[in-house]
């Protein structure tokens, strides 16, 4: 035990960068804790491992009595066959190493060392991707746990859960993955690596390393919103009056958005100007609907938007979705309305379309009104789209009900 041991430290030393104090205190303590029972019945034990010898013993502070003496206490006349001089009312080191220490320390030491290195590895994550949260990294995919996708990037291992991986991306094992590293978790068991594809901080990061005018800081994007997958919008801005932040974003023949849409699978996106202007702002994030007039609502923080009868179909966008993202983007509701209709027929605004919608679903789908929103806010309107879509997508969804949503499943399957 004793070679093997000193072998073990010197390669982890040497391989692993850890000290070899550091692992033995480590080492000694994590033998005392499984051993006490066996060592000895006294309250003050020590065990100690020779960092040139590898050996493991045990060692007890004993008080010297003169008889009778108790589980912290030794008997003069024993302590005197080791310390001659020794008088009662001395504390002496002790040595109580059991028979069977070998065996029991030996196993000890290995889970010590197990644990020791997992722990090593964890700081050496920190320190290694503290600095690069907030960026895209590259990593492979290795395999899939319960919905979530475990990436190797060679020094850790990452974690991309259900709920940030955009619907309809397939990976097999193997392929080579560009995430944004949200959080580095040292504390759990399992990834240290939180990654996503799904967060419109992705596409922020995937604009700021095509566009050489982000890196100078003269384009900035001010705002971006997500329905991963299907459409994103971004409000861009511009330092210098003379570069273009809209243009700058697309590039020359649209080469710098391509590459952001290829990465992000032919995802659609929108790049508007923004505006300290609220009506111009919202006139540019409907693009690329043309509206008439925008009249604003500063104490109910509303916009109430004018569009030519061909244009309303554009404005909203598919299950609302131009609307809603322009919404979001700007932070404030959006109501529209068809230029021949009167006031008092004005469209109903988002809000009130999606809760129309989630009632609906809530019906149809046999769920709660609060299961049926958090679907319909996550873009799943109908009974169709949630009976296609991926079990494990609809489940990670924040907030809502698994149990009620699965047993709904199972009554749509059988249909």
């Amino acid at each position: 035990m004793a070679n093997e041991l000193l072998t073990i430290l010197e390669y982890i030393e040497q391989e692993r960068g850890i000290s070899r104090d550091n692992l033995i205190k480590a080492l000694e303590s994590a033998i005392l804790t499984a051993s006490r029972k066996s060592i000895h019945p006294a309250s003050d034990l020590t065990v100690k491992i020779d960092p040139r010898t590898g050996q493991i013993k045990a060692w007890a502070k004993l008080e010297v009595v003169a008889s009778n003496p108790n589980s912290d206490q030794l008997i003069i006349d024993r302590a005197k066959e080791r310390f001659p001089d020794v008088k009662i009312g001395d504390t002496v080191d002790w040595e109580v190493t059991p028979r069977n220490f070998g065996r029991i320390a030996a196993q000890t030491a290995r889970q010590a060392i197990v644990q020791q290195l997992r722990r090593a590895e964890k700081e050496n994550v920190q320190e290694e991707f503290a600095d690069r949260v907030g960026q895209i990294i590259n990593g492979t995919v290795r395999r899939f746990e319960g919905g979530s996708i475990i990436i190797d990037f060679q020094k850790a291992e990452g974690i991309m859960p259900a709920k940030e991986k955009v619907r309809d991306e397939q990976y097999m094992p193997g392929d080579r993955i560009n995430v944004l590293l949200q959080k580095v978790d040292i504390n759990s068991a399992g990834p240290s690596l939180i990654v996503s594809r799904a967060s419109p901080d992705f596409v922020v990061k995937l604009f700021e390393r095509e566009v050489s005018e982000m890196h100078d800081g003269i384009v900035k994007i001010v705002a971006c919103v997500r329905e991963p997958g299907r459409r994103t919008k971004i409000a861009v801005t511009s330092s210098d009056p003379r570069v273009d932040p809209v243009g700058a974003c697309v590039g020359i023949r649209g080469i710098r958005v391509r590459r952001v849409t290829d990465e992000l699978d032919n995802e659609r996106i929108d790049i508007v100007p923004y505006d300290e202007d609220i009506a111009k702002y919202a006139a540019n994030a409907l693009a690329p609907a043309k509206v008439q007039s925008v009249e604003v609502d500063e104490e109910k923080h509303e916009l109430l938007v004018t569009v030519s009868d061909d244009q309303s179909k554009i404005a909203f966008g598919r299950r609302a979705q131009n609307v809603r993202l322009s919404a979001k983007l700007i932070g404030w509701n959006i109501s529209l309305r068809n230029a021949d209709e009167a006031p008092a027929q004005a469209v109903p605004s988002i809000d009130e379309q999606m809760a129309a919608a989630a009632e609906k679903l809530s019906s149809d789908l046999g769920v709660s009104v609060e299961t049926a929103r958090r679907l319909v806010e996550n873009g799943f309107v109908t009974i169709d789209g949630v009976k296609f879509a991926d079990p494990a997508t609809l489940t990670a969804i924040e907030g809502i009900d698994a149990e009620e949503l699965n047993a709904a499943l199972e009554r749509l399957a059988k249909d």
